[in-house]
C-alpha cells in the first residue's frame, strides 16, 4: 500500500502515523519534518507542480518498497506557505521487519530531499530569498545509490 499526498493543509503526523500501521507489520518507522525558525526564517513557502511532484514521491515510493519488501508506504508533504514549528513532510514505512522499514524511512526522506521537485522560498526580517539544495543532502541521498 502507497499512499502520497501533497496538500497545502496542515499534516497531523499523528493519524498519519496511525494509517502507516498494516497487518503483518513488525515494524513502522516514521520522520516528521518540521519547519526550522533558526537563522531568523519567519516564513517558508514551498512550490512544485503537482502532476511532476505526485509522480517523483510515487516513483521513489515503489523503489523503496520494491528495495525492502515494504507492508507499506506513506509521504505527506505539504505546499504553500508555513510558519516555524509547522509541520511540513511526514514520511512512513512499514515492513514485516523493523530493519527493512527503517532503511526504508532513512532512503525516502534522503531521497525526497534530492529528488523531489520542491522549490523553497524562505523569508526572513532582511527579505525572501530562494533556497538551493544543500551539499549534505546530496550525500545522504548518494549512500543509497
Amino acid at each position: 500500500m502507497i499512499h502520497i499526498l501533497v496538500s497545502s493543509d496542515p499534516i497531523d503526523a499523528g493519524a498519519e502515523l496511525r494509517a502507516i500501521h498494516v497487518a503483518g507489520a513488525g515494524g513502522v518507522a516514521s520522520f516528521t519534518g518540521l519547519v526550522r525558525g533558526d537563522d531568523g526564517v519567519e516564513t517558508l513557502e514551498l512550490e512544485h507542480y503537482p502532476g511532476v511532484t505526485q509522480a517523483a514521491l510515487t516513483r521513489l515510493a515503489e523503489e523503496a518498497a520494491a528495495r525492502w519488501d515494504l507492508l507499506g508506504a506513506r509521504i505527506v508533504h505539504r505546499v504553500g506557505a508555513m510558519v516555524p514549528g509547522d509541520t511540513v513532510v511526514f514520511v512512513g514505512t512499514a515492513a514485516r521487519h523493523r530493519g527493512a522499514a527503517l532503511d526504508a524511512c532513512a532512503f525516502l526522506i534522503d531521497r525526497l530531499k534530492t529528488d523531489a521537485p520542491f522549490w523553497k522560498r524562505e523569508t526572513r526580517a532582511e527579505g525572501a530569498r530562494w533556497v538551493e539544495q544543500r551539499h549534505g543532502d546530496q550525500e545522504a541521498a548518494a549512500r543509497w545509490d
